[in-house]
């Protein structure tokens, strides 16, 4: 049966949060100050130790993560805690597990635990992962929870290391309708251009607010395929779309509580025709078309903004002239000079800043 998505990108404006740590406990004397031993932050893992510290939303995400440890810091939406993780050589293990491996939507610990295991040997193991600096972080496995749609897809309830507060932390930015986010374990590592990479032996944890797991719910599995083609480009286009990322640099173009509709060329998703509270299809127009890495061509910008100022901010990748008829009365402005329009994989509309009120996303 085919599908229609309505989608509010809850893209939040960043609010800072001023917390107090409590002390941190007394270090040893063979070691520095302030500096925890391994065994001990090794013992402290998911514990939920870190539920006085204040997360508040952080701006548009493509991980989902948070931008720094310090929430006082500014940084830019390219910045992550944690871009990536490292399936072996573990940190940390239990039941004699020497690796993990990823199988589709979820982990898998080798060698596996013996039969009547109370564990499945993915819990409990700490990883080594790596933030959007370059800097190490390791980070925790304290759950897993098959998801009830698909039983091979399963969430992950992470924490990583805080080096600031020393402490383990929820690396996930929590919104209202996700308070406490889990991620997904996804092949393939995200650089700061919003770019996918296959790198062996990595994968990204990808938590619950960000446009990698989104896309996924929305149907997306790069894992998987559809009539013989594989999803990871529409997953890949999806992360574009998502985040209004038209010159493909990372950079996002939208505001909070946008919404759009999503439609593809497999027809996975299609336009919605039948109003309803969260969308009018009178009142909205095509915004873009989409491939892997950014729009194929423009009708409009999804904030209002002045097209002239995308060709500025990404030069030589668009150009002007005749517009494209894409056909169903969908219209490009300008167009990628490298790209056929067509050959784009999803394509979206949306109301545009002043053509419709925001509404709340139901499709989470």
């Amino acid at each position: 049966m085919k599908k229609s998505l309505l989608i509010c990108l809850l893209l939040q404006l960043p609010v800072l949060a001023h917390a107090t740590a409590p002390a941190s406990p007394k270090p040893a004397p063979a070691r520095p100050a302030g500096v925890v031993s391994d065994a001990e932050r090794y013992a402290r893992r998911c514990q939920s130790q870190s539920g006085y510290r204040i997360v508040r939303p952080q701006g548009t995400m493509l991980w989902g993560t948070k931008r720094d440890w310090n929430t006082e810091k500014r940084t830019e939406e390219r910045s992550s805690v944690l871009v990536s993780t490292d399936l072996a050589p573990l940190r940390w293990a239990d039941d004699g597990v020497t690796a993990l491996r990823l199988e589709g939507g979820h982990l898998v610990a080798s060698p596996a635990p013996e039969a009547g295991a109370t564990t499945s040997g993915v819990v409990g193991t700490v990883l080594q992962g790596t933030a959007s600096d370059g800097k190490p972080v390791e980070v925790a496995i304290c759950g897993a929870e098959p998801s009830a749609e698909d039983p091979g897809m399963v969430f992950y309830r992470i924490e990583a290391w805080n080096a600031v507060a020393q402490e383990w932390e929820n690396p996930c930015v929590a919104v209202d309708r996700v308070p406490d986010p889990r991620a997904l374990a996804v092949s393939g590592v995200w650089d700061a251009s919003g770019a996918r990479k296959d790198v062996p032996g990595k994968l990204t944890f990808a938590c619950q607010n960000g446009a990698i797991t989104k896309c996924i719910l929305w149907g997306y599995k790069p894992w998987a395929s559809r009539d013989g083609q594989s999803l990871a480009d529409f997953h890949q286009a999806c992360t574009r779309l998502v985040r209004a990322d038209y010159c493909g640099d990372g950079r996002s173009h939208t505001r909070q509580n946008t919404t759009i509709d999503i439609y593809d060329r497999l027809g996975m998703l299609e336009q919605a025709a039948v109003a309803s509270a969260e969308w009018d299809p009178a009142r909205a127009s095509f915004e873009a078309a989409w491939a892997p890495d950014g729009a194929t061509c423009l009708a409009r910008t999804r904030d209002d903004r002045a097209l002239e100022t995308i060709l500025q901010e990404c030069p030589n990748r668009f150009q002007k002239g005749a517009a494209v008829e894409l056909g169903k009365g969908e219209r490009c402005t300008v167009r990628r000079a490298d790209v056929s329009p067509g050959a784009a994989l999803l394509r979206n509309l949306s109301y545009g800043a002043s053509n419709g009120p925001a509404s709340q996303d139901k499709s989470l």
